[in-house]
């Protein structure tokens, strides 16, 4: 049993990560130990990214025990660089976690001087093992008398990785700021970012709402001068005491309705599990255009009237905010023959634009029910060998005689997506559909599943559908 993490008042006393338990309490006897919990540490870590999303969007957690905060231009509210990072070890250390940073041009070199307690400027002290290689190479490297960065910054670069790799030359420029990496954020950055801090901070959910209001219509004039409508918005409030609430709206179509926005606002607060609690007030929040889609301005009409389809899109979106975004659901038209899997169901919020409909000539029957059963309903039936039409069926322990028929409509299987054409099981069948009448008038889909004496010996029938 080793110490993973000290606190403060352990790391005083002597004590620090990889020292023995039991050496530790010979030194400390009323030390208080708990089990490491790995997935606990991950959990804090994303918590604390979260926290430092109020300096920039552009934060990376670094497990197990670190996070990179690009801060390049976000500085403008603090008066240094230097300023805000300690504005943020003072917030942190307020709530009991005590920290280290450092600024450097790159991230692997800030990480680096933050891990072995230097400040900016001090990459040549660096000792090896902050290049973060393997523990063969860190002792290849001393046994040469490299023992620090500057050793090997004034080594020619061929000759390093000639005898230690590619690996070991491309960590030390990083560290060394003349090779930069990009940092994988936590959140996705915004294309539209609006933004409001506050003095003293808000109290009340209702000038929370009001804010977020007057931010939406800022972004809405940066989307009118790009053409674009909000499709996905991000909403951050910051509370003093480091808590971050986090809302997220969808629409079904673009759009930069004000009014809108304050249905959809209101109802995602009262979809929420746990309501909204300012606590000692936010201090800063945050409104993000996640994904925007192009929104050319239209023409109104001529003779005036109601916009039906915004409302529906609106309504779509309002029901999808309150219910969930996988309850409202739509049809969409799937690349497939198969009558069952010729549709799709997708949240109304992700359904791609709609398609005008073949309209068939006047009086003739439609050819696919308007209800269809999945799965298929077994029928016996009464017909013709080897495929002839159906001409009496039982369905639900009634029997149908049939006196008018169309078809057959032969439906083959997928064979494309069989190896050799071979597939086993009834998916593999062919399908000879039957739209029939019965005396009384209704109308009903069957098909004969399979080839009589072919595919099968003897094949079954199925109702598949409805007709109105």
């Amino acid at each position: 049993m080793v110490i993973m993490a000290a606190d403060r008042q352990a790391v005083a006393l002597g004590l620090g990560p990889g020292m023995k338990l039991a050496d530790a309490r010979a030194r400390v006897p009323e030390l208080l130990a708990f089990d490491h919990d790995p997935l606990a540490d991950a959990s804090l870590l994303a918590r604390l990214a979260e926290a430092c999303e109020r300096y920039t969007p552009m934060v990376a957690a670094e497990p197990p025990d670190a996070l990179i905060l690009d801060i390049s231009g976000a500085a403008h509210f603090y008066e240094s660089e230097t300023a805000l990072a300690q504005d943020a070890e003072d917030r942190l250390d307020a709530v009991g976690h005590a920290i280290c940073w450092a600024l450097a041009g790159t991230p692997d070199a800030a990480l680096a001087l933050a891990r072995h307690g230097l400040k900016e400027g001090a990459e040549a002290q660096l000792p090896v093992s902050a290049l973060a290689m393997d523990a063969k190479t860190h002792q290849a490297l001393e046994r040469a008398g490299l023992y620090r960065i500057g050793d090997l910054a004034e080594r020619p670069r061929a000759n390093l990785a000639a005898r230690f790799g590619m690996e070991l030359t491309l960590r030390l420029d990083r560290i060394l700021g003349s090779e930069d990496r990009p940092i994988d954020p936590l959140r996705r950055v915004g294309n539209i970012v609006t933004e409001r801090r506050f003095a003293e901070p808000l109290t009340h959910i209702d000038a929370a709402l009001t804010c977020l209001s007057e931010l939406f219509a800022e972004a809405a004039e940066r989307l009118n001068q790009r053409g674009q409508g909000a499709r996905m918005i991000r909403i951050l409030l910051f509370r003093c005491d480091g808590d971050v609430a986090r809302l997220g709206i969808e629409t079904g179509a673009p759009t930069r309705d004000a009014a809108l926005f304050k249905r959809l606002l209101r109802e995602r607060i009262e979809a929420l599990n746990d309501a909204l609690n300012p606590g000692f007030g936010y201090d800063l929040i945050r409104l993000s255009i996640v994904a925007a889609d192009p929104l050319a301005p239209q023409q109104l009409r001529l003779e005036g009237g109601e916009d039906r389809q915004g409302d529906a899109i609106a309504l779509v979106s309002q029901l999808s905010t309150r219910l969930g975004r996988e309850r409202v659901q739509t049809f969409a038209p799937a690349d497939s023959h198969i009558p069952e899997q010729g549709l799709l169901a997708l949240p109304a919020l992700n359904a791609p634009a709609p398609v005008p409909w073949r309209v068939k000539p006047s009086g003739d029957p439609p050819t696919r029910p308007l209800h269809m059963f999945d799965p298929p309903q077994r029928v016996q039936v009464i017909a013709e060998v080897p495929d002839g039409p159906p001409h009496r069926f039982t369905w639900r322990r009634k029997s149908h005689q049939v006196i008018r028929y169309e078809g057959p409509e032969r439906i083959a299987s997928e064979w494309w997506q069989r190896p050799d054409g071979q597939q086993p099981g009834n998916g593999g069948l062919t399908r000879d559909y039957y739209r029939v009448e019965d005396a009384r008038g209704r109308r009903y889909w069957l098909f004969r599943h399979g080839l009589y004496g072919e595919e099968k010996a003897n094949p079954d029938w199925y109702v598949h559908g409805l007709f109105a």
